[in-house]
């Protein structure tokens, strides 16, 4: 995995190192994690709130482990968000960036704005157009530290660049208004991280590629 990712560095002509391997566990076991943090990673992205304060119970003695969230956030499991991980990458509305600062105001709690660069219904995020909107909103309440996309699924990984391309257009103008950084760019997972590594992400989230396939639990 990080072969590839180097390589794809290697290939955009980037620095060594300028990119962040986030391990996507979500489903996977306790098991899972702490075989992966013995193997060196300290960086792991759970979808929903409370999978990730059971690991956190089981992987206690490994307290240097970097949480995400790469999941929705809904506005009343807030407090438990901000216990629980070191940076929340889908924040999408002003409402839930005023939660955020009412829980943690000092300091600001770190987040990237979520971009439904597609506009699909399915997805959370904000519209592109209504993104320097949300931007100026909340700066004052959260820091924002960069954008985070979900491109449509497809079979072929190159389908994926234009979405990847425009988030880092997106950030690169919103950056130029707003006088802020937006250091971090959060896309491409496991079909498509190469590729989004070819057009700035500074953060990929990979699963299947690293566990395998999800665990599916029966209900």
């Amino acid at each position: 995995m990080r072969s590839h990712i180097d390589e794809a560095i290697r290939r955009a002509h980037r620095d060594p190192g300028s990119v962040r391997l986030v391990l996507a566990g979500k489903t996977q076991p306790a098991d899972a994690i702490a075989a992966a943090y013995e193997a060196g990673e300290r960086d792991f992205g759970e979808n929903y709130v409370q999978e990730a304060v059971a690991k956190r119970v089981i992987l206690s003695t490994r307290s240097d482990i970097r949480w995400h969230l790469i999941g929705h956030l809904q506005t009343n499991k807030a407090r438990v968000a901000t216990d629980t991980f070191c940076l929340i990458q889908t924040l999408d509305s002003a409402r839930l960036a005023s939660t955020l600062h009412r829980l943690h105001p000092a300091p600001k709690f770190p987040v990237l704005v979520e971009v439904n660069v597609a506009g699909e219904m399915s997805k959370s995020g904000v519209p592109p157009e209504k993104a320097e909107a949300l931007l100026d909103a909340i700066r004052d309440e959260v820091e924002v530290v960069g954008l985070m996309t979900v491109p449509p699924i497809a079979d072929n990984a190159e389908a994926a660049r234009p979405f990847f391309a425009r988030l880092r257009e997106l950030r690169d103008s919103l950056a130029a208004a707003s006088g802020l950084t937006l250091p971090d760019l959060s896309m491409g997972m496991t079909s498509d991280y190469e590729v989004a590594i070819e057009e700035g992400a500074t953060i990929v989230r990979v699963g299947r590629a690293v566990f395998g396939d999800r665990i599916i639990i029966e209900k």
